[in-house]
């Protein structure tokens, strides 16, 4: 059966034969069950698929068309019982198939309930919700007083009893002593349907006897009812769950066809009769509100919990006609949900985790009646019933202190189910300005209570639906506490503008990674050691450079080793002292730059005075153990880096973690080059200790990666790099054109001094390099434009990078030499063209004007972050002489932040889950096309501004809708005079 085999199909309960059943055998029903089991053993038989396919599978087949047949199964059929048992199966059936939101079965569903044939099936959902109630109101109900280990004293009454007086009422009818059992949530079985709870085996109402006063013990809980294992409630459930099914993923026009059958002569609003259903079950028809903890027990919490599950669906979307019905029903249901938010359920004193869940839900179902509605009315009707606005605020309190995980997959929570009421009492407060001061205040009056709390974790956010703003409140993941400081300055310093000047575009290309990060974060929290080595990035990072700063010093100032340095064999301790000194003041000056903690300037102490201890000749000692120290130092602020990113803790990188060939291929395919510097970083590491100290040099390009002015210079030879490089073509071009001029015309003008080594100086090594003198060097003169070649060499060599040009490498001329005048012109020439116009003002003006766009950038950006809105784009002066400024606009109302956060909680939330406004964007971030994607983020425009523009016009608009329900009411009271007037 269902019941034990799919997966969120409805507990059933063994049903027991009744006495005097009429035989089965060869019943048409008995046939029809066969089928449905036969069908349902498909679907378990397939569970190696996916039950999406299974579904549709089974779809395709005709089962959708099966269940509806066999659920119009009249009850006045020959055998009486069948057509509800075949009923109960064929919803379970229907449940199983529906499970999900399968979108293709409930369009099928849709194609066939939407025929004039389908009457008759909404006549039996309509006919099932009667009896239901019926059976309800035509069985006692009992309230244990007292109890006795398992043993409980009730106390009965009959809707259908009527005291003296003539009017129903709840007296005592009769006393009994039952046993309500272990766990009555598992063993509804146990009680037979046949017989009135109580009652005594000739039907009496006699007492029975009562405990001693000394062996009482007073409870609040209701005793189990018969009544629930009869055939009528035990429908009801699975009944329930199908409607909701039906209006899953807020299909519209199903949630409107349950309301109102437009295709049938007699339309039954599935709605309503859910709503009466529900005042039945929490007796509101027998004994009001008043008694709602009583009536609400161990043995109906889950019929009840459904049935505000069901019309949490009929209104999500939004389907404003089924909010306007249930708000505007006489029925009880908004009044319901709100009793059980605020009322302590004693009969639920020992299932707590049962009674918070119906907590939950009952938020969910008031949430849901007012989703992305800007009207009052439902709110007036829910506080009307709260009463005082500190109730809900003492509730959320109160679930607060029960402590539990807040987290959204724990909805039985004490902590969690609190949130949901602070959501909702944020939700009521922007139409009572009341609750709104008390929630305002709470917070900040008690900064560590459990309204600032709440406030802490709960977002708000503006989307953009069908050309109208909406605002949805949401609980933040507790993942998302887990994002960096640093990573949000990064994310918000970096994120450029697209083509449109909006970052929304950019900064949603980044929700993955940042998503991947924070689950890196939180997985680390878990592994202390790792945690620390990785939140300690920014410290391994400057370690790294000061090491590689303090051994460049000690290299260029000992270097070479030995003897053969004059420097260390005249030097002192004072020198010695005086180096060391230098070496702090540049360490404490890169401290007061960057901020570093005091844990920074210890380490760096300590290493100072170690290598102070050793001994110049021990320099190369020294060198060896500062180059083993940063080798590790890197390797710690390597691993930092990597689980910083979430690289070491994430599936698609966790195979490659032992390859670091294979983490640099997937880093450099990510185009995460900063990490890719710090793999370069320590092989620079490994060779200038296996190598030779001169490679550790390199390690000093790390101050162009630290600090933003050097990037800057260096973005300003990269940014225009084709520029710079098309105007050194044109230099070589106008070089190459003066060097013919020059090897044609002045070939023996190239005329140079060169030195050359003699004697004992030709062939020398590195140990002799220092017995070599001036002396040694002969000056000889040599031509160097033999050749075109040597020529263009030389000019580019020695012209260029001249201060005159080539006029100053060439032979001085004298003024009767006949070619003075074409030397000057010549010499000239080359200077104005390619040292002044080329060099110096076409390359150095390239490069200077990137430097000053970059400032003018950087200066533009920062402007940009302080006034205009990341998300909306709005500037600052919009929000002048308003009610909401600027700073609670960015914090509160757009804050780019909440938009990541809810990006994060949708992919953590089930979709069967999802609101209406939910939904939507869910569907533009998996399945949106180009800008689809963020096309529910606002532009220009944000709610505060708008209602201030259109409140004067809402007013009116208000004021001629009411004037219109007037007229309306008149018309009908007219009408219905009419009417009697003609039947008389």
């Amino acid at each position: 059966m269902l019941s034990s085999t799919a997966k969120d199909s409805v507990d059933g309960t063994p049903q027991r034969r009744r006495r005097g059943r009429r035989s089965t055998a060869g019943s048409p029903f008995v046939s029809s069950n066969l089928v449905l089991k036969d069908e349902l053993s498909v679907c378990i038989s397939g569970s190696e698929y996916p039950l999406h396919k299974v579904q549709c599978k089974l779809n395709e087949h005709g089962l959708t068309e099966l269940i509806i047949n066999l659920i119009m199964m009249n009850s006045s059929d020959e055998v009486h019982t069948f057509p509800y048992e075949v009923s109960i199966q064929a919803l379970k059936l229907a449940v199983a198939i529906l499970n999900g939101g399968n979108e293709v079965v409930q369009s099928t569903f849709w194609k066939v309930l939407n025929q004039p044939s389908s009457e008759k099936f909404f006549k039996v959902i309509h006919g099932r919700f009667q009896e239901a109630q019926t059976e309800i109101r035509n069985s006692p109900t009992g309230l244990i007083i007292e109890q006795h280990g398992n043993n409980a004293i009730i106390m009965e009454s009959s809707a259908r009893h009527k005291p003296k007086g003539g009017k129903e009422g709840l007296l005592p009818q009769w006393t009994s002593e039952i046993n309500i059992g272990e766990n009555p949530l598992q063993d509804q079985s146990q009680l037979q349907p046949e017989q009135p709870l109580g009652a005594s085996e000739s039907g009496g109402g006699a007492e029975s006897p009562v405990m001693p006063n000394s062996q009482r013990h007073g409870v609040n809980v209701v005793a189990p009812h018969s009544i629930m294992n009869t055939r009528e409630l035990m429908c009801m459930e699975p009944l329930l769950r199908f409607l909701q099914l039906l209006c899953e993923n807020h299909k519209g026009e199903l949630q409107n066809y349950l309301r109102k059958q437009t295709n049938s002569k007699t339309p039954y609003n599935l709605i309503l009769e859910t709503l009466k259903f529900l005042d039945c079950i929490c007796g509101v028809t027998t004994g009001g509100l008043v008694l709602l903890s009583l009536y609400i027990h161990a043995y109906n919490v889950k019929l009840i919990d459904q049935c505000l599950t069901t019309l949490t669906e009929y209104c999500q979307g939004p389907c404003f006609d089924n909010q306007r019905c249930i708000a505007s029903s006489e029925s009880s249901g908004i009044d319901i949900a709100v009793s059980i938010i605020q009322t302590e359920l004693t009969a639920l004193e020992d299932h707590e985790q049962e009674a918070l869940r119906l907590k939950n839900t009952a938020s969910k179902m008031l949430l849901a009646v007012m989703e992305s509605r800007s009207d009052s009315d439902t709110v007036d009707r829910i506080m009307t019933k709260i009463g005082s606005a500190s109730q809900l605020i003492d509730i959320c309190r109160t679930l607060h202190s029960k402590g539990g995980s807040d987290d959204v997959n724990e909805e039985a929570s004490p902590r969690h189910v609190g949130h949901n009421i602070y959501i909702l009492a944020h939700q009521l407060a922007h139409h009572n300005k009341v609750l709104q001061h008390q929630l305002m205040q709470e917070s900040q009056e008690n900064s560590k209570g459990a309204i600032a709390e709440y406030s802490h974790s709960t977002a708000q956010i503006e989307i953009v639906r069908d050309r109208t703003l909406e605002q949805i409140v949401f609980p933040i993941p507790s993942s998302c506490g887990f994002l960096t400081e640093e990573t949000k300055q990064r994310v918000l310093l970096n994120t450029e503008c697209d083509e449109q000047g909006s970052k929304v575009a950019p900064f949603f290309k980044q929700v993955e990674g940042l998503q991947q990060e924070m689950c890196s974060q939180k997985q680390l929290r878990d592994k202390s050691i790792q945690y620390e080595i990785a939140n300690r990035s920014r410290i391994w990072s400057s370690i790294a450079f000061h090491f590689a700063l303090i051994i460049n010093i000690i290299v260029g100032v000992t270097y070479p080793y030995g003897s053969t340095n004059k420097l260390l064999e005249s030097s002192s301790l004072a020198l010695t002292a005086a180096l060391w000194t230098l070496l702090g003041v540049l360490v404490g000056m890169f401290y007061l730059l960057e901020r570093m903690p005091r844990v920074f300037v210890e380490v760096m102490g300590v290493v100072a005075i170690l290598v102070f201890m050793v001994t110049v000749q021990s320099i190369a000692i020294v060198l060896w153990v500062l180059g083993v120290f940063q080798l590790l130092n890197m390797v710690i602020y390597i691993f930092s880096s990597l689980a910083n990113r979430g690289i070491l803790t994430t599936k698609t990188y966790k195979s490659r973690r032992q390859l670091g060939i294979k983490i640099l291929e997937e880093l450099v395919w990510n185009e995460d080059f900063s990490v890719v510097w710090l793999y370069f970083y320590l092989l620079i590491c490994v060779f200038g200790l296996f190598v030779h100290e001169f490679i550790y040099c390199l390690l000093l390009f790390d101050i162009v990666r630290r600090y933003d002015t050097l990037l800057n210079v260096i973005r300003s030879l990269t940014k225009n790099i084709q520029s710079i490089f098309l105007t050194a073509m044109l230099a070589l071009i106008l070089i190459y054109m003066f060097t013919i001029l020059g090897y044609v015309f002045f070939n023996d003008d190239f005329v140079m001094d060169v030195q050359t080594l003699s004697g004992q100086c030709s062939s020398i090594t590195e140990e002799e390099a220092g017995k070599c003198v001036h002396a040694d060097m002969d000056e000889s003169w040599e031509t160097r434009c033999d050749n075109l070649l040597m020529c263009f060499v030389t000019i580019l060599t020695r012209g260029v990078p001249a201060g005159g040009g080539v006029g100053d490498i060439l032979r001085k001329v004298g003024s009767s030499d006949g070619f003075f005048f074409f030397r000057a012109f010549y010499d000239l020439l080359f200077f104005f063209i390619v040292i002044i116009i080329i060099i110096q003002n076409l390359i150095f003006g390239v490069i200077i004007d990137t430097f000053a766009d970059l400032r003018a950038e950087k200066n533009a950006k920062e402007e940009r972050l302080r006034n205009t809105c990341f998300i909306c784009g709005l500037p600052r002066s919009a929000f002048e002489n308003k009610e909401v400024t600027f700073e609670d606009h960015i914090e509160k109302e757009h804050n780019m932040w909440h938009y990541l956060y809810f990006i994060v909680y949708l992919n953590n939330k089930d979709h069967t889950e999802f609101t209406g406004p939910e939904t939507f964007v869910y569907k533009k971030i998996k399945h949106g096309k180009g800008a689809e994607h963020v096309e529910w983020f606002p532009r220009l425009r944000c709610m505060s501004l708008v209602s201030e523009d259109t409140e004067p016009e809402q007013n009116d608009v208000k004021d001629l809708q009411n004037q219109l329900n007037q007229t309306n009411n008149l018309v009908r009271l007219l009408t219905k005079q009419l009417g009697d007037l003609k039947d008389k």
